[in-house]
């Protein structure tokens, strides 16, 4: 019976992943960048919302609080979190970091973006 319970108890918490992948590059600037600050209670909080000129914006930023529903995967110790309304926005998307001479910075690559602007911040 409690074998039963564990692997009820496991699928559980595999529903409750999301389908986000940081890379081993960008998990390591978000350590990084946590070291730097003196904190190891945030996790990296990925969204979408309404805005830009093409629909969606990408929200990317650290993040003490869990809110209900939200979708957690560790990455290396590293936890990326996704709001339920965001994941199937952002379901199989990559966050990597680029650190060249023509960009610096976290980029994600979204199979799930039809198009996107410019800019590069807003997609549809």
């Amino acid at each position: 019976m409690s074998d039963q319970l564990q692997t009820t108890q496991a699928g559980t918490d595999e529903a409750a992943a999301h389908g986000v992948v940081l890379t081993d590059v960008a998990a390591g600037k978000v350590q990084s960048l946590l070291s730097q600050e003196g904190r190891d209670d945030l996790r990296l909080r990925v969204g979408v919302q309404p805005g830009g000129c093409s629909g969606l914006i990408y929200q990317l930023y650290f993040d003490e609080r869990t809110l209900d529903g939200d979708l957690v995967r560790d990455f290396g110790g590293v936890e990326v979190v996704v709001d339920r309304m965001s994941a199937p926005y952002l379901e199989g998307a990559t966050i990597d970091f680029a650190d060249t001479i023509e960009k610096q910075g976290f980029t994600i690559d979204n199979p799930n973006a039809g198009s996107s602007c410019a800019c590069g911040d807003s997609f549809s």
